[in-house]
């Protein structure tokens, strides 16, 4: 009887510990992709303002013009003359 419990004790534990590891790695899925999700996200949101902001750079460097977009404009769209 102490064996039959023993060795039913043993599958409950190995199979509970297996299923655990297994949980994990779809944890860490999920955490990975919600990371991908917020990275894309900020490059979309942030993408354009921060090409205008080094081309500003770039032309005050250079002793040019910064015409920065107007309102309502797309951004990304900053021009820099001579």
């Amino acid at each position: 009887m102490l064996g039959l419990y023993l060795n039913a004790r043993n599958f409950v534990t190995n199979r509970l510990s297996r299923e655990e590891k297994g949980a994990t790695a779809v944890e860490y899925g999920i955490m990975v992709a919600l990371i991908a999700v917020v990275i894309i996200t900020a490059v979309t949101l942030l993408g354009g303002g921060i090409q205008d902001m080094f081309t500003e750079a770039q032309c005050k460097i250079n002793g040019g013009t910064f015409t920065a977009v107007a309102a309502g404009a797309k951004a990304g769209t900053a021009t820099c003359a001579p």
